[in-house]
């Protein structure tokens, strides 16, 4: 059948490489292409015009190429060339070409010698060129210029990284002759990122300005820095031939003299210039494309899939048909109000797996932050019973009262549920945060229609605002409520007949000074009351040893003793009396002071003050400590059965007055607000960015379909013979860096036979440039390292004529590597 579809290989790269370069980084495919590397000066410019036939790339000193060109040749039987940045115009004249260069450079870097890595895509159509698509970098430079940054060269070098590393790139590393080899920028370069050589290719420029009596060929036969795929000679024209306009056609046909007459290259002659070069790059590139199919088509096939759902709400798209703007509108006001829903009531279709959204963090703030400010409004203990004292004292007036009274103990409830509004207050403006949230989050899908994005989103928001004043009326209705009515006979209720039972405390002591013919000091569990301190044998406080009531006693501390690590503290009678049979006092003993301070606090709740307490000196009355104590265990209980309410109420307010009823409105009346706020035209205006998103997505989806297509038809049947596997180049030992050495085999086995000149080509001038041929494969995935056997690696390339017939016959079989002893 032929191998028809090789010759489409590289246009096919080209056309993705437009597509993807049009759309940016929307598809991250790595092309198969050629980089050209160099130093300053290396000569690139002038490889890249030989193989176009025409001076169209900008030239002077300094950094020429601020951007990266990529150079798509394509063999056609005009002449003519395209940018993609004004893909309508066709530059015919040359001239031309190279201001529109300079000038787009100029445009994104501006006029100070300074560099970007946007490139630039030139395509050249010419029936003087190969199918070849190049990528020409700035050259490597050492030393800033004009208004170029100090890091200048670190920026260049990260630029050509950036596309050499790539492994579907093959890298041209052109340098000068006249330089040693061991000190080119390109292949240092190439090195690192290609450190098998296995992507690289040499080119060497200037071998007519090498000193006399000097010569490259030890370079060009690949044996002093060997590369898989070889060492390439170009001769480009001088400057001064730049100068004084010489014909490319001339400078081709001079280049060819040179190899043809140079002792040192003409019996390899064939294997060098330009227009073998342009053959080779084709070649390889095309072998290359072949070799990197199969990854390319699988990405291709991921990346369709991928876009093939968006592209398909665009296919018959018509941006002005109002029938489908109302159809997108109902559309969208729909998805928006399915959206919001889902948000809040949770989905399995939507879930957010890196954060809480929507109705879990709604359900967090009713669960864990409302009930966190309730319990961060935790009442100083001083100042409660403070409080409660004055209450007290208020309300029995002139008279000294002989029960608690219930006023004093509804005027503090009050007190602290009044307190409960600000909390309550708060968790709504939490919740309504977090709806305007979702509701801009479901709006992002609207992003398309800018217009109708903002309309949705104010309509829905000045909803949410009105009922927020509905719901915080209805938060502090229901506080009010609460303060209406003291329901004391609530079942939760402690409630007054509990008093004395109600346990302040309840732990392990031990009695540090009973004397030891009664037993010594011994640990019990010590229970206190609002009324009483108890303790028993044991926690199961069956066995009761003693209870002493708590009016006339008060605390103090006692020195640590000196054989105990015990912390100490005692109980007296202020009226002198005996507190437990013939004791004073009661020497208490704890592990640890924060235990010492804990009971103290404990009993300062039970009216048991310390000693020298001067904070108390509003009361010293017993009783009137107990009637605090009880009030203060009253309150807590009726504050603990508001907290409960109202940790009850709140969400089911919230959920009701704003949540509910901002779903129902969305669904059923923001359409009407909608049609009401503007024009429907207005509302469906398209986005700029959305316009262009979907050319750029059918741009894209058609390239990638076109691109399956082609690569479609290039099967492997197409392929009429086997490709030779790569070169072996094993027989190159790490120290064989330099020429072989003399003994190995007399010189003369190594050079191809003599011809007459007559037959080794031509006359002197350019040889036709043919596109690559219909029939038969490349011959050679990589080419071999070039021997100084000609006439072998001449046949091998399938663009040059049949080789001639040698004078005798060679001595070395093809496929023995040379320099290798039989």
């Amino acid at each position: 059948m032929g191998n028809r579809g090789m010759e489409e290989l590289i246009p096919l790269v080209n056309k993705l490489q437009d597509a993807f370069s049009s759309i940016g980084q929307s598809c991250h495919l790595d092309l198969p292409q050629i980089a050209v590397v160099g130093g300053q000066s290396a000569g690139k410019s002038s490889v890249l015009e030989n193989f176009v036939g025409r001076d169209f790339l900008p030239r002077g000193s300094g950094i020429v190429t601020r951007r990266p060109l990529i150079l798509q040749l394509i063999f056609s039987k005009t002449e003519y060339a395209e940018f993609l940045h004004c893909k309508s115009k066709k530059f015919t004249d040359f001239d031309e070409v190279r201001q529109e260069i300079e000038a787009e450079t100029d445009r994104v870097t501006g006029t100070n010698k300074g560099i970007s890595p946007v490139p630039i895509n030139l395509r050249v159509y010419s029936p003087h060129v190969l199918n070849l698509t190049l990528i020409d970098l700035p050259g490597i430079t050492k030393v800033p210029v004009g208004d170029q940054p100090q890091d200048i060269e670190f920026q260049i070098r990260d630029m050509i990284l950036q596309f050499i590393s790539r492994e579907s790139s093959l890298i041209l590393a052109v340098t000068p002759a006249n330089m040693d080899l061991a000190n080119s920028d390109a292949l240092k370069m190439a090195k690192e990122v290609d450190p098998q050589g296995l992507r690289t290719i040499g080119v060497i420029t200037k071998l007519d300005l090498m000193d006399e009596g000097t010569d490259a060929r030890d370079v060009l036969e690949n044996k002093l820095l060997p590369l898989r795929r070889g060492y390439i000679g170009v001769v480009n024209r001088s400057q001064k031939d730049i100068d004084g306009k010489k014909d490319i056609r001339a400078a081709l046909a001079a280049e060819r003299k040179f190899f043809l007459s140079h002792p040192a290259y003409r019996h390899m002659a064939e294997r060098m210039g330009t227009p073998h070069l342009q053959r080779v790059l084709n070649q390889q590139l095309t072998n290359h494309i072949r070799e990197t199919l199969p990854s390319l088509r699988s990405k291709l096939q991921s990346q369709l899939l991928s876009l093939e759902k968006e592209v398909e709400e665009y296919k018959n798209f018509r941006p002005d048909d109002p029938a489908r703007k109302t159809k997108a509108l109902l559309q969208m006001v729909q998805q928006f109000g399915l959206d919001f829903e889902k948000r809040i009531e949770g989905s399995g279709d939507q879930v957010d797996t890196l954060e809480l959204s929507g109705g879990a963090r709604i359900n967090r703030i009713f669960h864990e932050r409302f009930p966190f400010e309730l319990v961060k409004m935790e009442f100083d203990e001083k100042d409660l019973r403070r409080e409660i004292s004055y209450a007290i004292k208020n309300i029995h007036g002139v008279r000294t009262g002989l029960f608690t009274p219930d006023l004093a103990f509804e005027a503090i409830v009050k007190k602290q549920v009044v307190k409960l509004k600000e909390p309550c207050l708060k968790c709504v403006d939490l919740v309504i945060q977090e709806l305007i949230n979702t509701v801009r989050q479901c709006t992002s899908k609207l992003g398309s229609y800018p217009r109708l994005r903002e309309e949705t989103e104010r309509i829905v928001t000045t909803h949410i605002r009105e009922q927020e004043g509905k719901t915080k009326d209805q938060i502090l209705l229901l506080i009010d409520i609460e303060l209406s009515y003291i329901n004391t006979n609530h079942e939760d209720f402690i409630g007054f007949p509990l008093r004395g039972i109600n346990v302040i405390r309840r732990g392990w002591l031990t009695i540090n000074n009973i004397s030891i013919m009664k037993g010594g000091s011994k640990e019990y569990w010590f229970v206190l009351t609002a009324e009483s301190l108890s303790w028993y044998k044991d926690e199961e406080e069956k066995e009761k040893k003693y209870m002493l009531p708590l009016d006339n006693l008060k605390i103090r501390d006692v020195e640590k003793g000196f054989m105990s690590n015990k912390h100490v503290f005692a109980i007296f009678n202020t009226e002198q009396r005996n507190v437990y049979k013939d004791l004073r006092q009661i020497e208490l003993a704890c592990d640890s002071q924060e235990d010492v301070d804990s009971w103290k606090a404990s009993f300062l709740r039970a009216g048991v003050y310390p000693e020298k307490d001067q904070e108390n000196t509003f009361s010293m009355d017993p009783q009137l400590e107990r009637q605090v104590e009880t009030i203060r265990n009253l309150v807590d209980s009726y504050v603990a059965i508001i907290n409960k309410s109202i940790r009850d109420l709140m969400p089911k307010t919230i959920m009701h007055l704003m949540i509910n009823n901002t779903k129902d409105f969305i669904l059923s009346e923001l359409l009407a607000f909608l049609y009401s706020s503007s024009d429907q035209n207005s509302l469906m205006e398209e986005s700029a960015e959305q316009a262009q998103r979907r050319d750029e997505m059918l741009r894209m989806y058609h390239a990638l379909k076109e691109a399956l297509g082609i690569i479609g038809d290039i099967s492997t049947s197409t392929v009429s013979t086997p490709v030779p596997p790569p070169v072996d180049d094993t027989w190159l030992q790490p120290g064989a860096g330099h020429s072989p050495p003399p003994q190995r085999r007399p010189p003369s086995a190594l050079l191809p036979p003599g011809r007459p000149p007559s037959l080794r080509a031509p006359a002197p001038g350019p040889p036709p440039l043919l596109p690559l041929p219909g029939g038969g494969p490349p011959a050679f995935t990589a080419p071999p390292i070039p021997s100084r056997l000609g006439p072998f690696a001449a046949a091998s390339d399938p663009f040059t004529a049949p080789p001639q017939i040698p004078a005798r016959p060679a001595r070395i079989p093809p496929g023995i590597p040379p320099g290798v002893p039989r």
